[in-house]
């Protein structure tokens, strides 16, 4: 069996601030924000230049990831708790007494049901895939990432390829 080896690249630039709220047992957060960090970590064969693949490109990758990300509002687009409506250029969403509306500039609408730091890494996982995927990393066999919401607090995800 081939060896595997594995890189790393975290934090630095690879961070962005963006608001959300998470729901949780029927509960829903206040509006907050936080400055998240994003940890990536690749494994694979080495490529025939001997490394897994290049942190230059694995850096670019992920940090427009975050970019896209950053200063906005992220709406969890499949939570089974919050009423969500598109309306004209505004995004309303909504949770018992509250209600927000927001301008669609503002939003990052996510494709999962909450927007806990286990979810966004799962997603961003799957971005980051498709991105070193269309570069031609097609020999990796795991790819994790980690969202720090705050030193301490991070949610990690593992695709197994």
């Amino acid at each position: 069996m081939p060896a595997t080896r594995k890189v790393t690249v975290e934090r630095n630039r690879l961070r962005f601030a963006a608001s959300h709220m998470a729901t949780f047992a029927g509960k829903c957060e206040p509006l907050h924000g936080h400055n998240y960090d994003v940890f990536v970590e690749l494994e694979g064969e080495l490529t025939e230049d001997g490394w897994v693949w290049d942190f230059g490109a694995v850096k670019r990758a992920a940090r427009e990831i975050c970019d896209a990300l950053d200063h906005h509002f992220l709406l969890q687009s499949k939570s089974k708790h919050l009423h969500i409506a598109a309306i004209g250029e505004e995004w309303e969403v909504a949770f018992r007494d509250k209600r927000y509306v927001f301008p669609r500039s503002d939003v990052f609408p996510l494709p999962i049901e909450n927007t806990t730091a286990e979810c966004i890494s799962e997603w961003f996982a799957g971005q980051l895939l498709a991105s070193l995927r269309a570069q031609g990393a097609t020999h990796l066999t795991r790819l994790t990432v980690g969202i720090e919401e705050m030193p301490g607090q991070t949610g990690w995800y593992t695709l197994e390829m």
